[in-house]
């Protein structure tokens, strides 16, 4: 698991590319508005209210997304990696890798990996339902592109398993719905993520996802189970399909430290911020935890185990004390 983004500000006082094309592309009232917001709904709130969250800023405009994505460069990244994925999936078929699979690791594909595209799937809409809710287009932006990220990660794995069940023999490609809906080693996922998905603030739906969901959760499975234990077991394919979300994360994560920070560190609203992010940890990673537990079985699966789920866990456990420890925050 690589390192992460440290939230410090060096940003120069020349406007980057990125918001020369970004910044006040959405327009407040406290920055040029002058009349008010130009569209308003019936019960009088304007297009965009800073009560969409219960946490404070001083300045929602401060944050400046610290990948620096935008529409431009975001479609030729997500381009990028699609033509690598598909290329990978293309080659090994030829080279008729997927019938060299050892036959356990095929059935935990189909069920494992299978279920987990729901996980993505889940945490990508609920990104996609707040992203409309922050109060400015930075916000927007990042969170977005966030959404992207996840969706076309689910997508990825739909059409990778499905190509692959072509050259396999009784290939179930319904099997990883039937795990996430009734296997019990789903269970505390799901209740995680439709915890998330069902949360009205916005800014903790973002912030459960990318500093508690992630490190418990979804890099413990990708990187710490699939990653680590596909190629001890003939798979030489599955890894390339999933270390693009390795990627994703790692630029998620840095643009949530840095809006968390500067919230955190708000002259007036630092201290209250806190508080209820302190009660953000406490609430998502209990259920992480349950999640990630949960999935333990699945370690023991393999014909080939090259890694512990006790060691994936603690680098877990640490990995979001570190990402906690940026932001003055503990479990």
């Amino acid at each position: 698991m690589a390192g992460f983004y440290s939230a410090v500000d060096t940003r120069a006082q020349r406007a980057t590319h990125y918001e020369d094309v970004t910044v006040d592309v959405q327009p407040d009232p406290e920055r040029y508005l002058i009349q008010n917001w130009i569209i308003s709904f019936a019960n009088g709130k304007g297009a965009y209210v800073k009560e969409n969250t219960a946490a404070r800023s001083s300045n929602w405009h401060a944050f400046r997304a610290p990948d620096q994505e935008w529409e431009r460069t975001h479609y030729q990244r997500q381009s990028k990696i699609e033509t690598m994925v598909q290329s990978v999936i293309a080659n090994a078929r030829r080279a008729g890798a997927p019938k060299t699979f050892d036959k356990v690791w095929t059935k935990i594909l189909q069920a494992h990996l299978g279920a987990w595209k729901h996980a993505e799937f889940g945490l990508g809409t609920s990104l996609m339902q707040a992203q409309r809710y922050g109060y400015t287009q930075m916000i927007n932006n990042a969170t977005l592109t966030n959404s992207s990220y996840k969706l076309r990660l689910a997508q990825d794995i739909t059409l990778y398993l499905a190509e692959i069940g072509m050259d396999i023999a009784g290939w179930d490609d319904e099997l990883g719905k039937k795990h996430w809906l009734e296997d019990g080693v789903w269970q505390g996922t799901r209740e995680a993520v439709e915890t998330i998905m069902g949360t009205a603030d916005y800014l903790e739906q973002y912030f459960a996802i990318n500093i508690v969901f992630e490190p418990l959760v979804g890099e413990l499975f990708r990187s710490g189970f699939l990653m680590q234990a596909a190629a001890a077991n003939h798979d030489f394919i599955t890894p390339p399909v999933i270390s693009a979300a390795e990627a994703d994360y790692e630029r998620n994560l840095a643009n949530t430290i840095d809006l968390i920070y500067l919230l955190a560190n708000d002259d007036l609203h630092g201290e209250q911020n806190k508080k209820l992010f302190q009660g953000w940890v406490t609430k998502h990673a209990a259920l992480a935890d349950k999640a990630a537990l949960g999935l333990q079985p699945i370690w023991s699966m393999p014909h080939s185990k090259p890694i512990a789920f006790t060691d994936v866990r603690a680098q877990s456990q640490e990995r979001l004390a570190r990402i906690l420890g940026e932001l003055g925050l503990k479990r």
